[in-house]
């Protein structure tokens, strides 16, 4: 979508904003000054007091380029877009907006998570050189805040307000609301139409799956998200950030990407380090987006400053302490003597690249990264001695010049798939090819890795599997348990089947190291118990709809009388715990239906029994008023 062109203030959607359908979209929209005397002053909150003191000022020190970072483009008007990700503790209390507790990064796997909360800020921000002006310029910040990572709404969404804002001030951002408030509620996973103006934003949100679980229900996750599976239309999300550009942000590096893969999907942490913020929190949303269909449990911040109240924490690490998992995408080189505990470094970008605008798609060509230099068998000793020495100074070395580098000592289990590398093509010199070969390349990427983690996830797939009742097998008892998961049989039955013919021709030896290593990380078991969660709803749902359309007496037909009983009380507590879950509020939409065919077929079995069982129960008053109730 282009910037603010096709944008048209015409019709007015309403004078009034409708703040319930507008919060299930977005927090607030935000302007943000940087004053040479004050600092970074919110100079807009719309609705206003919605944030606490704590959260202004972290949402303030985050909307803007780090001063120490490595852009210095010095051209009359400089727009950027990126985005920023904090932890959000929502018994903050608004009275008494200081008190705002936040939660160590070692302690989150301790914290029961109900009250943890991560908000998102998306930024457009502008930077005016002006020699007139002090210090020859100003610097101002559009931000969306939303508890959603919809990057691919907010991100279009600000190429309109961004613009628009500097055009006509506050007045954008009323307008711009009263549209989002008209909006239809987020439906994960699907395709929207969402109307701004004369335009119109068609977005796949992220699936159920890829969000917590505070955002979803269980029942909105589709069954086949239980066992991974390849989608036909690639549109289609599988997991968070699906429109970041993994071939424009990683090219320099695209043989680590299958390191970096490794590293993400066994939680370890990991510093990015970019010449920009648009460049740095792009990055992070490819990596998270790498191990699709995954459900990421790492916490990640697409961009991190030396402002962020756990700077000083993660900066007070003892030496040889273990570094909590996350992902830090950073632009201020001081990060690299500050967190000198985390164990793995990534540099990605050009620091005079047309992507460092904010257009992830306007990517500039590196010297020597093109791609029909990718193919192994055309890298040159030089190039192979100029990596080693790049591993062997370190980190450090960025101090001095920028350059596109992994620094890890992990052993890699994953091969660089070299006929994926093969597939890329050469983008060309006109920036119009360049951006659909852009779109051709990561797809062919996203593709792959998602291919790559389905097929490292199938292993785990019968821990999931909803069973369905059997012929002979009463639809009105519980449904038998999920078998169950001990990590040793597990990694034992693997290493006897071996780990199938995708993966095997893509891992070493020591393929059985990686599973050891998932089961041990962050993201195993936040995703093992989501999963295992929406495989109990799903055999709940086949059972109950196996009961549904149970003909009762076909059922019970060829029973004993003494297996008539028993299905009596089988129905009898089935129809009971029914009623209470409907007087308490957690029943399903089919409850109702269920418990009016529920007392059908306790009345049909009780019809059946013999007189002096039926008098016996009669003598009972709980199972008189429940059978009475039967017969109404």
């Amino acid at each position: 979508m282009n910037r603010s062109a096709s944008f048209s203030l015409k019709r007015e959607p309403s004078t009034k904003l409708d703040p319930d359908s507008f919060g299930k979209w977005v927090l607030a929209f935000c302007i943000i000054r940087f004053d040479l005397e004050q600092g970074q002053v919110i100079e807009e909150c719309y609705p206003p007091n919605c944030l606490t003191q704590d959260e202004e000022l972290e949402i303030a020190f985050s909307s803007f380029p780090d001063s120490v970072s490595q852009h210095h483009n010095r051209s009359s008007i400089h727009d950027s877009i990126f985005f920023f990700r904090f932890q959000r503790y929502m018994d903050s209390n608004l009275e008494n907006v200081s008190s705002s507790k936040r939660i160590k990064p070692e302690e989150r796997d301790n914290n029961n998570g109900a009250n943890l909360d991560y908000l998102y800020g998306y930024v457009f921000n502008r930077q005016r050189h002006d020699e007139r002006l002090k210090r020859g310029g100003e610097q101002k910040s559009v931000v969306i805040l939303s508890t959603n990572p919809y990057s691919n709404v907010f991100r279009p969404l600000l190429q309109i307000m961004g613009p628009l804002y500097f055009d006509i001030g506050k007045k954008a951002l009323e307008y711009l609301a009263a549209h989002v408030s008209l909006w239809p509620s987020p439906l994960n996973g699907k395709l929207m139409e969402l109307p701004i103006g004369n335009a119109s934003l068609k977005v796949y949100l992220p699936p159920s799956h890829s969000l917590p679980l505070k955002n979803v229900n269980l029942i909105e996750e589709s069954a086949s998200s239980i066992a991974p599976f390849l989608p036909t239309n690639q549109s289609v999300p599988q997991g968070l950030f699906h429109d970041s550009d993994i071939f424009g942000t990683f090219r320099g590096i695209l043989l680590q990407l299958w390191e970096l893969w490794e590293l993400v999907l066994i939680g370890e942490p990991i510093l990015v380090i970019a010449p920009t913020p648009p460049q740095c929190s792009e990055a992070v949303a490819c990596l998270v987006s790498l191990v699709a269909p995954l459900l990421s449990s790492v916490d990640f911040r697409p961009y991190f400053t030396i402002h962020n109240p756990e700077f000083v924490h993660l900066n007070s690490l003892q030496e040889g302490k273990s570094f909590p998992p996350m992902v830090l995408g950073v632009t201020n080189l001081f990060f690299l003597k500050a967190l000198r505990n985390i164990p793995h470094i990534v540099s990605i970008g050009n620091p005079n690249s047309r992507a460092s605008s904010g257009n992830r798609l306007s990517i500039t060509r590196q010297e020597g990264f093109g791609i029909k230099q990718l193919s192994l068998k055309k890298f040159s000793p030089s190039s192979l001695l100029s990596a080693a020495k790049l591993r062997r100074d370190g980190p450090l070395c960025l101090m001095t010049e920028h350059k596109e580098a992994l620094w890890s000592t992990y052993n890699t289990t994953t091969k660089p798939d070299t006929s994926v590398l093969n597939r890329l093509v050469d983008a060309g010199i006109s920036p119009r090819i360049e951006e659909s070969m852009s779109v051709v390349n990561n797809e062919i990427l996203r593709r792959h890795f998602l291919e790559l983690t389905t097929n490292f996830l199938a292993p785990f797939g019968p821990y999931f599997r909803a069973i369905t009742p059997s012929q002979g097998i009463s639809p009105y008892t519980d449904p038998p348990a999920l078998p169950l998961f001990n990590a040793d049989e597990f990694i034992a039955s693997l290493s006897a089947r071996g780990p199938g013919k995708f993966l095997s021709k893509r891992m070493r030896s020591n393929w059985l190291d990686l599973y050891r290593r998932f089961l041990k990380g962050h993201n195993f078991m936040p995703w093992f118990q989501r999963r295992r969660a929406v495989a109990e709803e799903e055999q709940h749902r086949l059972w109950r709809q196996a009961r549904m359309k149970t003909e009762v007496q076909e059922f019970i037909s060829k029973m004993t009388e003494l297996e008539i009983v028993d299905s009596f009380n089988t129905i009898e507590r089935r129809l009971l715990g029914e009623l209470r879950l409907q007087q308490s509020g957690t029943g399903s939409e089919d409850s109702e239906a269920e418990c009016q065919k529920l007392k059908g077929d306790l009345k049909a079995v009780f019809t059946v029994l013999p007189k002096d069982m039926q008098q016996s129960l009669l003598l009972n008053p709980q199972k008189a008023s429940l059978l009475l109730e039967t017969f109404e």
